[in-house]
């Protein structure tokens, strides 16, 4: 634990990303093989289940430091991080040990059916034994708040920089379904077997934004134009004559579209396909919130199948036959896939992704334009010549998203953020006016300078009206432009509406309070867009 705590506090005093690479290098190749495999498990989210509630821990740290549960409240939102609030309260460890990352994660994993008194000793006797920052870091164990500033792309870099092995491999080695109990460092990294994990996907090819203009692309002819649906981006593999579908987030997904099974029989073992899942009917696609309650279903019932069937929209083909097709320019993997899919029956799951015609950029710019009318978000931009490489690579892939909908609305409660911003108020609820009355209906985190951010709090708290634990009522009177993607009916919330992706895009000084959207303006939106 000791040389992983250092390795915590290098990554989390720089910000510079070669300090990092060097620092995650250096401990691949000197730390245990259990503890490295932990933390490639740890820095890909592959966390160990929690075991104790943060409300335990928050009573416990506060009897052992021998202050008031209210004292420490009162700590918690000034350091801006549990962790790091008990780490710091606790009195001075009495002993020493020398267990390993991997040996303090056993630890914890055995308190899962432990009684609470068991629970507690072994936090106590842990805490006693650790220095300040193996506390910290035993706490982020614990609560699964786990940032290190690292991402997995430079964490990736670090590995292949310590095993001389290529990064591109690696981040494909790195994905499925497995965890420490399944894998070993040999396995996974050193010498993987190919048929060890047939549901292994390949990592996902990324765009970027496009925000300048599309003539700089070069010619139109070179590039293939598709919409951007709003649905899950899944990757489907049909190996073993099995099937398996993950999400872009690394989320196995199979169970909650079963519709899918079915192309095990029509398509080739070894086949990979990168598409959209969307739910659709009366042949196109149906809204966002047609698909969402299948989400997080584990099994789906009939009714549910029924009012939500979905296909994939199918973007690319990834393997062929068992033949990695990635190398390959989009144009020719491309027509693979188009043959494949216009030799199946009709009535399968399965469609591809229509191209938008184009004689000009002019055309596509219209097409564009017209994406919300079909329930899309905009064009994808796909270099013909280019092969689908790994993660967010600028130059042949773009998506060219419509602007977003808007509207003004007022701040009626505020939050503290965490972590650094845990002295601001950055988590704002806001509302629209529906007759005299103001109607909650969105809540926001992003979208303001750190310098707003801090006016904004001022102003908190000099006009809060009351609080309720963390929140605070403040004076209806500031109005801020909020942005969003899209639109759906919600009867959880008392509007009526939910939002998809709200931000604060302006600090509307220049409007009136009064100047502020309506619900029926909401409403509005609603039957355009929903």
């Amino acid at each position: 634990m000791k040389r992983f705590a250092t390795l915590f506090s290098a990554l989390d005093q720089t910000m510079r990303t070669g300090v990092k690479t060097a620092a995650l290098a250096a401990y691949f190749n000197d730390a245990p093989e259990d503890d490295r495999l932990w933390t490639i498990a740890l820095l890909s989210g592959r966390r160990p289940r929690r075991t104790v509630t943060t409300t335990r821990l928050r009573a416990w740290a506060a009897e052992a430091a021998g202050i008031p549960p209210w004292l420490f409240e009162a700590c918690y939102p000034v350091v801006g991080d549990l962790a790091e609030t008990i780490a710091l309260v606790l009195p001075p460890a009495t002993r020493e040990s020398d267990r390993t990352l991997s040996q303090w994660i056993a630890v914890l994993r055995a308190l899962d059916k432990a009684d609470d008194d068991t629970r507690k000793a072994t936090i106590l006797g842990a805490w006693d034994q650790l220095g300040t920052v193996e506390r910290l870091v035993f706490n982020k164990l614990i609560t699964g708040g786990w940032r290190m500033g690292v991402s997995q792309k430079l964490m990736t870099r670090a590995l292949s920089t310590a095993t001389g092995i290529a990064e591109a491999d690696l981040t494909h080695r790195l994905m499925g379904d497995w965890t420490p109990d399944t894998a070993s460092w040999a396995t996974l990294i050193e010498a993987p077997d190919p048929t060890a994990d047939l549901s292994r996907p390949y990592p996902f090819y990324l765009a970027y934004q496009l925000d300048q203009d599309p003539h700089a692309l070069g010619h139109v002819t070179d590039w293939l134009a598709e919409r951007k649906w709003d649905g899950i981006r899944g990757q489907l593999i049909l190996r073993g004559a099995n099937h398996y579908l993950w999400s872009r987030g690394e989320d196995l997904m199979t169970d909650r579209f079963p519709e899918l099974a079915q192309l095990v029989d029509f398509l080739p073992d070894g086949t990979v396909i990168d598409g959209e899942v969307l739910a659709f009917a009366d042949d196109r696609p149906l809204s966002f919130a047609r698909l969402q309650p299948r989400i997080g279903r584990k099994t789906v019932p009939r009714k549910l199948l029924a009012e939500a069937p979905v296909i994939l929209m199918a973007y690319d083909l990834l393997e062929w036959g068992g033949q990695d097709m990635r190398p390959r320019p989009l144009s020719e993997r491309r027509a693979q896939l188009a043959d494949a899919i216009a030799a199946l029956p009709p009535d399968l799951p399965l469609r591809l992704s229509p191209a938008v015609p184009a004689s000009g950029w002019s055309d596509l710019a219209a097409a564009r334009d017209q994406s919300r009318d079909i329930g899309a978000e905009g064009l994808m931009l796909k270099r013909l010549g280019a092969p689908y490489l790994a993660g967010r690579k600028k130059g042949d892939w773009w998506k060219w998203k419509v602007d977003p909908l808007t509207i003004d609305a007022v701040l009626i409660y505020a939050q503290a953020g965490a972590g650094r911003r845990a002295t601001l108020y950055t988590d704002f609820t806001f509302a629209v006016w529906n007759g005299d009355d103001l109607v909650p209906f969105t809540k926001a985190y992003s979208g303001l300078t750190d310098a707003e951010f801090g006016q904004i709090t001022a102003w908190v708290r000099k006009n809060t009206l009351e609080r309720f634990g963390p929140v605070r009522s403040v004076t209806p009177h500031h109005v801020f432009e909020i942005a969003f993607e899209g639109i759906q009916p919600s009867p959880r919330h008392k509007s009526g509406v939910a939002l998809r992706f709200p931000r604060m895009v302006r600090w509307r000084k220049d409007k009136p309070l009064h100047e502020a959207n309506t619900l029926d303006d909401l409403k509005q939106m609603l039957a355009q867009y929903g």
